[in-house]
């Protein structure tokens, strides 16, 4: 199963899912594919959509992650997964699938990583960024959408295999993928009507879903909204 995922910034403790894209793969073969966006509750900063081309129009209709969460897991099954970077995007997966799952839900899975494999084999100085390796090895690729890095992932790991697998098998072998985190609770009515009386006592509009906060986010927000940090559009 190759996997890869747009997010709205690199921490997947503070930052959302705003795209996956997924293939299953079965004898070097693609089967089928999984592909949608995801509204992350919040406007994207202008970097993410200046990295992803993805917009706040396009993720307007957009479902919320606990909409698609059962079909995603359906669709992955048990299965390995391969990407570049592969723990990142697990760790976003994996926070996302435990906080809409039931209390004592574990996803934990196998991976394989072209980028550590292309740092296995590959000279140092040539850049391991997926652009870098597709344009390296010759691959077609848009980059920074979720489906098309997938499809290049997968194409980039059956050249690494072509090349180096007979050289050392070990280093295509499947390895456990790890990633602490707790189950977080969702946000109160209260932290609600908190945050919005706040916003409106400051002027602040409303950019974000509050309702897809979690506690602690939400707690996060209060606080940034009382320090200065999210000021009025004319503060600014």
């Amino acid at each position: 199963m190759v996997l890869d995922l747009e997010t709205t910034g690199l921490n997947p403790r503070t930052d959302k899912i705003i795209e996956i894209g997924a293939l299953l793969v079965e004898d070097g073969a693609v089967k089928d594919t999984f592909s949608t966006l995801v509204s992350p509750g919040r406007r994207l900063l202008p970097q993410t959509t200046e990295i992803t081309g993805i917009t706040d129009v396009m993720l307007e209709h957009a479902p919320v992650f606990s909409e698609i969460a059962e079909k995603l897991l359906a669709f992955l099954g048990e299965y390995v997964l391969l990407g570049h970077s592969i723990i990142s995007d697990y760790a976003f997966l994996k926070k996302a699938l435990v906080n809409e799952q039931p209390k004592g839900f574990t996803f934990e899975r196998n991976g394989l990583d072209t980028l550590k494999i292309a740092r296995r084999f590959l000279p140092a100085e040539q850049k391991k960024a997926l652009p870098a390796l597709t344009a390296y090895f010759q691959i077609p690729h848009e980059p920074h959408r979720a489906l098309a890095d997938a499809q290049a992932t997968f194409l980039l790991y059956e050249k690494l295999w072509a090349l180096y697998e007979a050289e050392e098998p070990s280093a295509f072998a499947p390895f456990p993928l790890h990633y602490q985190i707790k189950r977080e609770v969702p946000v109160m009515p209260k932290q609600i009507e908190q945050i919005r009386r706040l916003l409106e006592e400051r002027g602040i509009p409303c950019d974000r879903d509050l309702s897809q906060l979690t506690k602690n986010e939400a707690s996060r927000l209060a606080d940034q909204i009382r320090s200065g940090v999210i000021k009025a559009p004319s503060d600014v």
